[in-house]
C-alpha cells in the first residue's frame, strides 16, 4: 500500500487520528478498494469509531502493492499519534504525508515532507491481523437528530470536562434537551450540579424524534468526534433507540464518512415522559453515588455487532455462575445472627461506583459459524476515561 496526503488533507488526517485516540489504545489500518480506513475499539467493547477516506482524498493511492497479497495491520495508538501530535504545526509545516506499508518489514513508513526540504520519517511496527468491521444499519433507530457540529459543540461546553456520561433527549415542544448525568446522593443534604442544555428544533437541519425519549452515553468519545466534524465544518448525524441500544453518530462528506457506535445506559426503569427540572429521577433502591464507567453488564446483541478479531471459541470475559447458598434449617445461634447482619451490610466504601448496565457491542468473529450464549455474559472492564 502506497497512499500521498497533500495540503490540508494533512491537518484533516491528523485530527481524525486524533479523535480516534479517544476511544481505542489500537489503531486498524486496512487499505481498500473504496479507500484507506482507520478503525478502533475500546477494551470493553461500547464504542466502535472508523473513518474511511475516499481514494479523492489522496493525490496518489495504490490499495495494493503489485506481486503482494492485501495488508491489514493494527498498530499501537499512541505511536501513530505521536506522527500527528500538533494538527496546527502540521497545517503550518508539513506539505505532504507518505503512508506506506511493507509487508516484509512489517513496517508502516510515515513520511512527512516539510518546508525548507526537511523530510522527517517515523518507521512504526505493526502486527497483522483480521479486519475488524462492525455492522451496523442506521435505518433501524428509529430517532435521527440532524445538526451542525458547531452547535452540539456549543451545547456541550458548559458541561465539566471530567464528566463520564451525558443524556441526549426530547423534551416537550420538541426541544433537545443535553444534561448531565448523576445519580442521587445517598445522604439527601447533599445535592449533587447538574448541568442542562435545551434547544430548540430550528437549531437543527432534522428532527426526527418523539417526545420523551432519551438515552444516556459516554461524552468522551462525543467529544472527540464532535471536535473533527466541527474543524471539518461538517453536520452530525445522530441515530438513536431506546436506552441500552446503541447509539449512532455518523459524518459524511465527498471525501470521508465517520461513523462513532456508542453503547447506551440501560435503565431497569421506564423512560421518563419528558425531560426537564421535573423529570422523575431513578429509583431509590438503586446504588447512589457519582457516576464511573468501571463495570459493563454485557448483553447479547451479537446479531446487531460483528467483527472479526476475536478467535472462534474463545472465552475471555465469562465467568462462572454463582453457586446457590446452602440452607440451613437449624435457627441461627446469636452469633450466627450477628454475622448475618455485618454481611448485610453494604461491602463498599462510601462513595464507591455503582454498577452500571450499558450495552456492550460484542465482537465475534466470522471465520466459523457463529455461537449464541445461552444467557448474557457478564464483562469486566475499565473505565472508558481511562483509555487512551
Amino acid at each position: 500500500m502506497k497512499c500521498l496526503v497533500a495540503g490540508g488533507n494533512v491537518k484533516v488526517l491528523g485530527k481524525a487520528v486524533h479523535s480516534l485516540s479517544r476511544v481505542g489504545d489500537e489503531l486498524y489500518l486496512e487499505p481498500l478498494e473504496d479507500g484507506l480506513s482507520l478503525r478502533t475499539v475500546n477494551s470493553s467493547r461500547s464504542a466502535y469509531a472508523c473513518f474511511l477516506f475516499a481514494p479523492l482524498f489522496f493525490q496518489q493511492y495504490q490499495a495494493i502493492t503489485p506481486g503482494q497479497d492485501p495488508l491489514r495491520c493494527k498498530i499501537l495508538m499512541k505511536s501513530f499519534l505521536s506522527v500527528f501530535r500538533s494538527p496546527a504545526v502540521l497545517e503550518k509545516t508539513v506539505e505532504r504525508c507518505c503512508l506506506s506499508l511493507n509487508g516484509r518489514s512489517s513496517r508502516l513508513v510515515v513520511q512527512l515532507h516539510c518546508r525548507y526540504g526537511v523530510r522527517k520519517t517515523h518507521n512504526l511496527s505493526f502486527q497483522d491481523c483480521e479486519s475488524l468491521q462492525a455492522v451496523f444499519d442506521t435505518t433501524l433507530c428509529p430517532h435521527l437528530l440532524r445538526a451542525p457540529a458547531r452547535v452540539l459543540a456549543e451545547a456541550i461546553l458548559p458541561f465539566p470536562p471530567a464528566l463520564a456520561e451525558v443524556t441526549l433527549g426530547i423534551g416537550a415542544d420538541r426541544r433537545v434537551i443535553l444534561r448531565s448525568y448523576q445519580e442521587e446522593e445517598a445522604d439527601s443534604s447533599v445535592r449533587a450540579m447538574v448541568t442542562q442544555m435545551s434547544l430548540g428544533e430550528a437549531d437543527f437541519q432534522k428532527l426526527q424524534a418523539q417526545e420523551g425519549v432519551a438515552v444516556t452515553f459516554c461524552l468522551k468519545e462525543f467529544r472527540g468526534l464532535l471536535s473533527f466534524a466541527e474543524s471539518a465544518n461538517l453536520s452530525l448525524n445522530i441515530h438513536f433507540d431506546g436506552p441500552g441500544r446503541p447509539a449512532i453518530f455518523a459524518i459524511t462528506d465527498n471525501l470521508l464518512d465517520g461513523h462513532f457506535v456508542l453503547a447506551t445506559l440501560s435503565e431497569p426503569d421506564p423512560p421518563p415522559q419528558a425531560l426537564g427540572p421535573s423529570a422523575p429521577r431513578r429509583s431509590q433502591s438503586q446504588p447512589h453515588s457519582t457516576p464511573n464507567l468501571d463495570d459493563f453488564a454485557s448483553d447479547d446483541i451479537d446479531s446487531y455487532m460483528i467483527a472479526m478479531e476475536t478467535p472462534v471459541g474463545s472465552s475471555e470475559g465469562s465467568l462462572a455462575p454463582d453457586l446457590p447458598r446452602p440452607h440451613n434449617p437449624s435457627p441461627p445461634s446469636e452469633e450466627e445472627e450477628e454475622s448475618e447482619e455485618d454481611d448485610a451490610e453494604p461491602s463498599t466504601v462510601p462513595g464507591t461506583p455503582p454498577t452500571k448496565k450499558f450495552r456492550s457491542l460484542f465482537f465475534g468473529s466470522i471465520l466459523g459459524p457463529a455461537r449464541s450464549p445461552q444467557g448474557p455474559t457478564p464483562v469486566l472492564a475499565e473505565d472508558s476515561e481511562g483509555e487512551g
